[in-house]
């Protein structure tokens, strides 16, 4: 049995931290989705950068638009869209099969509203109308102005890929966003099913840590350790999570709690459903 197999029978949602033209087009995504169980895939900016430069799959795309007067981000949307929209329809029966768990994609907003409250609610709604895809997830930074924009995005039906935790407490903030943003449907009696996922980048402990040590032979191991103290401190922290007496919380029972996302590696375990 595969390696990747064997991860999604122990409940792991395998999802794909990268997309390029030449990976759809060429059959690599869908042949990853039949032989190798991946379930999902996420994008960014640099991502998209990467794939645009050092591929010509999207030169014929840049030319046509161009000659329709796009440029900047407005053309990068464009292409980005495109891509991401193929991809969507891969995992589409994913996302079906799972009733919404898995299957889905991310689109992440400019970097440049990463302190943007207002643009990034304006820019979330409009990528996600633009997409026209239930399986595709908007990617918000979990910053000081991110939360509230997700907060209103999860209100207005957007689900979203936290972006940008690498803490406890960041972990726990997206959460009680999301969680206020699910009691305002409730309230406005719109359905509470709105899905999150929360991405906590584990990884950067490898140069964060503070148990780096040039004499440390046991380095990776240790920070192996951190990575899954600060995963199993943060999923605990958000299972504790409870309905806040100065609010009136409501549980949103039929809601589907965000979920920890350890950079490409979704586990489903962690799924309040």
């Amino acid at each position: 049995m595969k390696a990747t197999q064997t991860l999604h029978d122990l409940g792991q949602s395998l999802w794909l931290d990268n997309i390029t033209r030449d990976l759809l087009t060429s059959g690599t995504l869908k042949r990853y989705i039949d032989e190798l169980s991946v379930t999902g895939l996420t994008s960014n900016p640099t991502i998209f950068d990467q794939a645009i430069k050092k591929s010509a799959a999207y030169d014929p795309a840049i030319r046509k638009k161009l000659k329709e007067g796009k440029s900047g981000e407005a053309l990068f949307f464009e292409l980005a869209l495109e891509d991401i929209t193929q991809a969507a329809d891969l995992f589409k029966p994913t996302f079906d099969r799972t009733c919404g768990v898995d299957g889905f994609v991310s689109l992440e907003v400019s970097p440049l509203l990463a302190y943007d409250t207002k643009t990034t609610i304006e820019v979330a709604k409009s990528l996600h109308a633009r997409g026209k895809r239930p399986n595709l997830f908007i990617k918000i930074p979990g910053t000081k102005e991110g939360l509230p924009a997700i907060e209103e995005a999860i209100f207005a039906g957007v689900p979203i890929n936290v972006t940008l935790l690498f803490s406890r407490e960041q972990y726990v903030a997206a959460a009680e966003a999301y969680l206020r943003g699910i009691e305002r449907r409730i309230a406005a009696g719109l359905q509470a099913d709105v899905r999150s996922v929360a991405s906590l980048f584990i990884s950067r402990a490898e140069t964060k840590s503070p148990v780096r040590s040039a004499n440390d032979g046991n380095f990776s191991e240790s920070v192996k350790t951190v990575a899954t103290a600060c995963l199993r401190a943060s999923t605990a922290a958000v299972r504790r999570l409870s309905p806040s007496s100065s609010r009136s919380r409501k549980p949103a029972r039929s809601s589907s709690a965000t979920r920890a996302r350890s950079d490409a590696i979704s586990p489903r375990s962690f799924s309040a459903r």
